[in-house]
């Protein structure tokens, strides 16, 4: 049966299914669109992405996309290892401009969902990393918004030296969360 556990900001979720191992490996059930619901994981996933970062302390995010393209994310980790972050952009929200974050592992097979109205990151914590995600609503470049990773005003501490992140190009010109237009109410 897969554990459901709310983090500190109630509406992202750690999701850990159970792995059923033998001889030869182990089995799970990764999503099961009722049992997730009863989680409190009710969005209606529609793609399927998946990332290879090759270097321990590559930074993907922080990104989202805005409505009518806003993204819910369920991740969890192929290989490897990443500390998984989500920030809250609901301008109003009691916890607007908070961050949670979760490490997850290959190993142990943990989820974070992240629903529509949360800006999402991550860092590799081994090298060869892949990561994998569902989101419910497709992809549009015109509805890409983000954040710079190493806001002050977030201080997300991704246990990673500034010096020492690989980041993309497009990642390293994001504004900082004083100045990000939330499209989010």
């Amino acid at each position: 049966m897969t554990t459901f556990t709310p983090l500190a900001l109630p509406e992202v979720i750690l999701a850990t299914p159970r792995r059923f191992g033998d001889a030869r490996g182990y089995f799970c059930e990764t999503y099961v669109k009722p049992r997730y619901a009863a989680g409190g994981i009710s969005a209606d996933f529609v793609q399927d992405n998946e990332s290879l970062s090759e270097a321990a302390g590559t930074i993907r995010g922080l990104h989202l996309q805005a409505p009518p393209f806003a993204q819910a994310k369920l991740v969890r980790v192929l290989d490897g290892a990443i500390f998984d972050v989500a920030v809250d952009v609901r301008r109003g929200s009691a916890s607007y401009g908070r961050w949670v974050g979760a490490r997850l592992t290959a190993e142990v097979g943990e989820q974070l969902f992240i629903p529509q109205g949360f800006a999402h990151g991550f860092v590799t914590l081994a090298p060869g990393t892949r990561v994998a995600y569902k989101v419910d609503a497709l992809y549009d470049r015109d509805s890409e918004r983000g954040i710079i990773w190493n806001d002050p005003d977030l201080a997300i501490d991704w246990g990673v030296e500034a010096a020492a992140a690989v980041l993309s190009d497009k990642d390293l010109v994001l504004p900082r969360f004083k100045d990000f237009d939330s499209p989010f109410a």
